[in-house]
């Protein structure tokens, strides 16, 4: 095997850690890899690292301990996080998206990879300390929010459904009030063996209005004996100001609407401003 430079290591080990966010790498791995001493690959994460931090990329973390070594984790700046939100609540603010029952259309923003990969990031970073097991999200609109979620923290995504599904095997059931005004009981249901008792689940989700599907999910943790480490969404409604789910977090609050225009007035969440 010919000598590998040292700039075919960092372009190789640049995407090899951003492909993998949050997941441990070995020394040694990189070491096997690339035929190359740990102090040399040592000194190669050190170049890296410093390259993420001056371009705001993400950090670049060395792990100390037996099962140790270096990971990538997405960890957008303030400023960065502003900017995204900020050209997101702008975008949503277009005439047009005004739905009835005061909803907001956002179908064509969530599925746009690059859009759901950034609020998955700057979800993500705020629970890594949480460390959770997997994230859970209602079909259908915030699967795309929520499986970024989980690709920045490495765990699984689980998906609760409004019926179970002959495919998935036997299913936990339970009722939940949804809607913001108009309150209506509607069902969701998981299947047995998505979740395993005593695991850490965070909750994501694409819009809260009076947060009865949050709440049903959280609901629907108990039932399975997991613990909700977090429960966030991408945008939030003003009013009603008291939701059924206590402590969510939201990226962005839409205030209402201009009934003459039809556009939404969306800001970014208070800690984002």
């Amino acid at each position: 095997m010919d000598k590998i430079k040292r700039n075919e290591r960092l372009g190789a080990m640049t995407r090899i850690l951003t492909d993998t966010p949050n997941r441990i790498h070995t020394l040694g791995e990189f070491c096997e890899m690339f035929g190359a001493a740990k102090s040399t690959i040592s000194e190669d994460i050190d170049l890296v690292s410093a390259s993420f931090r001056q371009f705001d990329l993400g950090l670049i973390e060395t792990v100390a301990g037996a099962a140790g070594g270096v990971r990538y984790r997405a960890m957008p700046s303030m400023d960065r996080c502003r900017r995204v939100l900020g050209a997101l609540a702008k975008r949503l603010q277009e005439p047009g998206r005004m739905l009835p029952g005061g909803f907001l259309y956002t179908s064509d923003v969530t599925a746009e990879s690059v859009t759901a990969q950034s609020l998955g990031e700057i979800l993500a970073m705020q629970y890594y300390d949480k460390a959770p097991d997997f994230v859970l999200t209602m079909e259908t609109k915030g699967i795309p929010i929520a499986l970024m979620t989980a690709r920045m923290l490495d765990v699984p995504l689980v998906i609760a459904r409004r019926d179970s599904r002959a495919y998935e095997g036997s299913a936990v059931k339970i009722n939940y009030i949804a809607g913001g005004g108009n309150e209506r009981i509607e069902t969701m249901a998981l299947a047995r063996r998505a979740v395993n008792p005593g695991q850490r689940a965070l909750i994501v989700d694409d819009f809260m209005k009076g947060g009865g599907t949050l709440q049903g999910m959280v609901d629907m943790m108990r039932e399975f004996q997991a613990e909700v480490v977090g429960v966030c969404v991408m945008i939030a409604t003003a009013t009603p100001q008291e939701k059924r789910v206590k402590g969510a977090n939201s990226l962005l609050i839409l205030e209402g609407f201009d009934r003459e225009t039809g556009c939404a007035i969306v800001r970014p969440a208070q800690q984002y401003q």
